[in-house]
């Protein structure tokens, strides 16, 4: 069963499971955004400003106890894979806008060199321990939609919000991670949403899959992308109310195109 971390400085926010062979911990936690002088510092230590609203304390973490391995998504090392170059930064008017908006923060005057702004990111999770991810195929390594969506007992679930812009009032950029644990698997959702008003509607999605009786971990990273006005045109051919449906990813995901779609595995000794 689920059980709430005692509120100290070390497990403050924290909730976990195990599952009920003993072999799969997962751990989340959920505290307040960052304060100035932790905002500071990681802003200088991966070299780029900061988010609007940054939770750099929180994770979801999935630990397979009997080695060791875990996969974790936190705020942090997603931020790292950030593009701190030119190539891929979106060029467009509102980025003038977002500096401006920024212009009296220590951490921009600080940094000197570009990025990505729109904060996208290809982050699919912090790895540690024995286990290497090996590239498969989906159709051989499924993520087992039919099973999960079996009326089984839901044992843990959880929300977990990494980092949050709304881009000098132009959209939204959203990480966030989603764990549910039933009775014979679970499944983890990191998701970064990105819409752009006028520009581009992004979603890029990380699954883990676990049976809990098994020892192979399947990931799964999709990328999907289109144009802010083909999604418009395509939610209002469908008569959705555009303004609310655009701010909702589910809604909006089947109507981007994928860029990209990778299966791996992992198979823990």
């Amino acid at each position: 069963m689920a059980t709430n971390g005692a509120q100290s400085p070390s497990n403050a926010g924290v909730q976990s499971i195990t599952t009920q062979n003993g072999a799969w911990r997962i751990t989340t936690r959920k505290l307040p955004i960052l304060k100035a002088e932790p905002i500071d510092a990681l802003s200088h230590e991966i070299g780029i400003p900061i988010p609007e609203m940054i939770f750099g304390d929180n994770y979801a973490t999935i630990e397979y106890i009997p080695s060791g391995w875990s996969i974790s998504f936190n705020a942090r090392d997603a931020l790292d894979r950030v593009s701190k170059t030119e190539e891929g930064m979106l060029q467009v008017a509102v980025a003038e806008d977002w500096k401006k908006d920024r212009e009296g923060r220590e951490e921009v005057k600080q940094v000197v060199k570009p990025f990505d702004w729109s904060y996208s990111t290809d982050y699919r999770g912090t790895t540690a321990g024995k286990g290497e991810w090996v590239e498969t195929t989906h159709e051989r390594d499924p993520i087992r939609t039919d099973l999960l969506s079996r009326p089984d007992p839901i044992l843990f679930f959880d929300a977990v919000d990494l980092y949050e812009d709304e881009l000098a009032d132009n959209g939204i950029a959203l990480l966030s991670v989603k764990v549910r644990v039933m009775p014979e698997r679970l499944l983890m959702l990191s998701r970064f949403f990105l819409r752009l008003d006028g520009v581009v509607v992004r979603i890029r999605d990380t699954r883990v899959y676990v049976e809990h009786g098994g020892k192979k971990v399947v990931r799964q990273y999709t990328a999907k992308e289109a144009a802010y006005e083909d999604v418009k045109e395509k939610l209002r051919a469908r008569g959705e109310h555009v303004t609310e449906a655009l701010r909702d990813a589910n809604v909006v995901a089947p109507l981007l195109r994928t860029v990209t779609d990778v299966t791996e595995v992992v198979e823990l000794g």
